[in-house]
This record gives C-alpha cells, sequence and structure tokens, in this order.
C-alpha cells in the first residue's frame, strides 16, 4: 500500500511540474506563506521585439533573444517553492527560467497550468531578477505567461511587489516611485522669487526622466528627457478646477497664457490634473548645471500670474520661457519643492539621479533667503510598498533624489536633510528679464 501511494504522488507530481533539465528531486518545501506576482505589474522586456507586456502577463512572445524580467524585493533570506502560471495553445515550447544565478529549462504545453519550477535558494536579502527566455517552439509563440507564484521560508508580508491592477497600478508600479524634496519656508513672508539649480549626472539621464526643478502649490518646472533625440524645459500650471480633462474646464477657471518666450509651444494639458503647459525643446545635457528661476505674483484682480525663466548657459542669458495667469487665485509661491519621476512604464527598470543645489527665494520687498533644509516624501507607489526601490538625501553640498532600477538601499519618507548654506545669493538684473 506504501508503494502504491509512493508510485501514485510521483506520478502526480511529474504530470503537475513540466519537465526539469535538471534539479528534479528537489523537494518543495512547505508553503506556510505564499505569494502571487503579476507579470503585468512587475515586469520589463531586454532586447523586445515584438513582446507585449499587459494587465494579462507577457504575449506575442516569438524572439528567442528576447528575455522576461520580473522583479520581487525579499526581506528574508531562505528558500522559495517557484512556480509559473503559464500557456501555450499553438504547439510546444522549451524555455528557460534563470533565478539567482542558477537556470531550469521547462517545457510549456496547452491551455493555462501552473508549472512547478522547484526550490531555489536565497541568499541576500533586497530584490531578485526572475528571468526567462525562450529556447524553442514548434508553434508561432513561446506561450503566454500570467503570474509567479512563491512560497517557502523567504516569504513574508515585507516582500515588495505590485500586488494587483487596482487603481491602475500595473501602470503607476512599471513606472516606478516618484520622488520629492519639500523645502520649507518662512509662513509669514510674501515669497515672488523661487531659484534652484539642478544637475543630472552623466548616464543618470534616462528616457523618461523629469528632473523637476521648482515646484509650487499650482505648478511645476523643470527638464525632461522625452525620446532619444528630443529634450523639454516643461513649464505647468494647474486650473484650479478639479479634472483630467482640460476641455471640461469652464472658461473662468481656464488658465490664461501671457507671453511666452521665442520657440516656445503652449498648450494644454490632462491626466493629471488640467491647466496650461508650455515647453522648449532645448537639447540640455547631463553633468551640466541648468538654473531655474520662477514668479509667482498676485495680479490684483483675483488672479495670480506664474512666469518661468531658465538660464541658457551657452548664452549666458535667462530666456522666458511662459507667463501664465491662473484664476480664482491670489497667492505668492508657497509649497515649495523639486520631484524625480519617470513618465514611460518601459524605462521604469532604470535607475535614475538628480542632484538640486543652491535653492534660494526672494521676497516681495527684495530679501534673498537660502532654502539649505528639505524633507523627503513619495508617491503612492512607494507609501503602498509596491516599489522600494527610490532614494534622497544630501551628498557632498547637494540634496538629491533617485529612483527606479531596482536597487536596493532605499530612504525612509519623511526623513529630513540640511546641507550647508552657501552664503552667496544668485546674482540677477530683474530689471532687465524678458
Amino acid at each position: 500500500m506504501y508503494s502504491l501511494l509512493l508510485a501514485f504522488f510521483s506520478i502526480f507530481s511529474q504530470s503537475f511540474s513540466g519537465s526539469f533539465s535538471k534539479n528534479e528531486d528537489v523537494l518543495a518545501l512547505p508553503d506556510t506563506n505564499r505569494i502571487h506576482v503579476p507579470i503585468g505589474g512587475n515586469s520589463w522586456i531586454q532586447n523586445g521585439k515584438t513582446e507585449k507586456i499587459s494587465e494579462t502577463g507577457l504575449s506575442d512572445w516569438t524572439n528567442t533573444e528576447s528575455i522576461l524580467q520580473t522583479y520581487v524585493r525579499f526581506a528574508k533570506i531562505g528558500k522559495i517553492n517557484l512556480s509559473l502560471k503559464a500557456s501555450c495553445e499553438t504547439g510546444k515550447s522549451k524555455i528557460r527560467i534563470l533565478v539567482a544565478g542558477k537556470s531550469r529549462e521547462i517545457e510549456l504545453l496547452g491551455i493555462e497550468k501552473i508549472y512547478d519550477l522547484g526550490s531555489w535558494e536565497i541568499n541576500q536579502t533586497g530584490y531578485l531578477k526572475l528571468s526567462v527566455q525562450g529556447i524553442s517552439k514548434s508553434g508561432k509563440e513561446f506561450g503566454k505567461l500570467n503570474e509567479w507564484i512563491l512560497g517557502g521560508n523567504a516569504i513574508d508580508e515585507k516582500a515588495a511587489f505590485v500586488k494587483d491592477n487596482a487603481g491602475n497600478f500595473f501602470y503607476w508600479g512599471r513606472r516606478g516611485p516618484s520622488v520629492h524634496l519639500n523645502y520649507p519656508i518662512p509662513t509669514d513672508e510674501n515669497v515672488e522669487w523661487f531659484y534652484n539649480e539642478v544637475t543630472v549626472p552623466e548616464k543618470q539621464d534616462v528616457i523618461g526622466s523629469y528632473f523637476m526643478a521648482n515646484g509650487f502649490g499650482e505648478g511645476y518646472f523643470g527638464m525632461q528627457v522625452n525620446s532619444a533625440k528630443e529634450r523639454r524645459i516643461l513649464f505647468s500650471v494647474w486650473s484650479p478646477f478639479q479634472t483630467d480633462d482640460p476641455k471640461s474646464i469652464p472658461k473662468d477657471k481656464q488658465i490664461v497664457m501671457l507671453k511666452k518666450g521665442i520657440d516656445v509651444y503652449t498648450g494644454e494639458f490632462g491626466n493629471e490634473g488640467s491647466g496650461g503647459q508650455s515647453y522648449l525643446k532645448y537639447n540640455w545635457k547631463a553633468g551640466i548645471t541648468y538654473k531655474f528661476l520662477l514668479q509667482g505674483k498676485p495680479s490684483g484682480d483675483s488672479t495670480t500670474t506664474y512666469t518661468a525663466y531658465f538660464f541658457t548657459p551657452e548664452k549666458a542669458e535667462w530666456k522666458l520661457i511662459a507667463s501664465f495667469k491662473r484664476p480664482k487665485t491670489q497667492t505668492y509661491l508657497k509649497k515649495l519643492h523639486s520631484f524625480l519621476e519617470n513618465f514611460i512604464p518601459e524605462t521604469g527598470n532604470q535607475t535614475r539621479k538628480v542632484y538640486f543645489g543652491k535653492q534660494w527665494i526672494r521676497t516681495a520687498s527684495g530679501t534673498w533667503t537660502e532654502l539649505n533644509q528639505a524633507k523627503f516624501s513619495a508617491d503612492a507607489t512607494a507609501r503602498k510598498g509596491y516599489r522600494l526601490d527610490y532614494a534622497g538625501g544630501k551628498e557632498k553640498n547637494y540634496f538629491y533624489l533617485k529612483n527606479c532600477g531596482f536597487f536596493n538601499e532605499f530612504t525612509m519618507i519623511g526623513d529630513s536633510f540640511t546641507r550647508e548654506s552657501s552664503g552667496e545669493a544668485p546674482k540677477i538684473n530683474f530689471e532687465k528679464l524678458p
């Protein structure tokens, strides 16, 4: 009877697990903890051509050079039981799984089912990359991959990954966490001007990055990497009317463009609030420090005017980006901040970093004050614990922000930092600003 039970268990295990090229005799660990890691919200394609990552996972997988890479962060070391929910309905395929420096091969065949990949040793905490590559196939595709299933004693409640698509978090999770530096300012002063300097280190200018220098309560001003061939200096002001559709804003709550610089585009933006937008296509370069200057001043008619200037090093002069009037608003500059975000999900697996130095404010009465303190914060992707690859702080005499790319260290949200004061206010001839 005991032998019959063993034989039955062996047949059942083989039918469930697929085929391994090695390590077929690895014993599974008891799964007191188990997590399901959706491929749609935690994965990227290296060397991709036709492949697509969507809410349902990986599809259109035809290229042998393409590698699916999924990331999960572990807070414990130990062993994991690894399984993959997949299908191959157009034939039969062989794929290779690479985890923690070791690989195994399985065959995919038929409708969606769970393939047991055995036990794997995890000997360090932090992010772990789960990779899959196609080896051979008899049909059109290698198959479709839906999710990883992980169990074992290395799994606990602190394992970090995008758990589901509620709130469109597959999109936000693949974009990666946005991080911010908030600069405390005097509450009893009318702050009219905000000056900041930005330096992106070489090789940190990843496509999809927005290195936002001069943020304020009603908008933001900084520089972007929009594509391999295009970069922008971007300045936007939100409408007081809350909507993601700019066309739905009532006329009395629309942002009004007062003036703009040469070669500057102005229009509307949506999707993350709505309002007036302007940008200059400008080929800024990593390793060079750029200067940003923002004015915010009540106009005297229940509106506030915001004007942005960018200093071009090659001409050594301030260039007007745009000036916008915001209705239903009477305020000087408040809630000053900088941030770093990635706006292209396909580059959310690449690290980027930026330095901010010499933050100064100037009051309506003409008094300069240096801002040498900053408080770190992050967006909902970070606060939910879906992504923990974010950092900020002080290096040398600069504040910095860093995100994406699945590095292991992270900064506690709410931490504050102080840099040494430079003591030298910006030299700006305000009368000659365009």
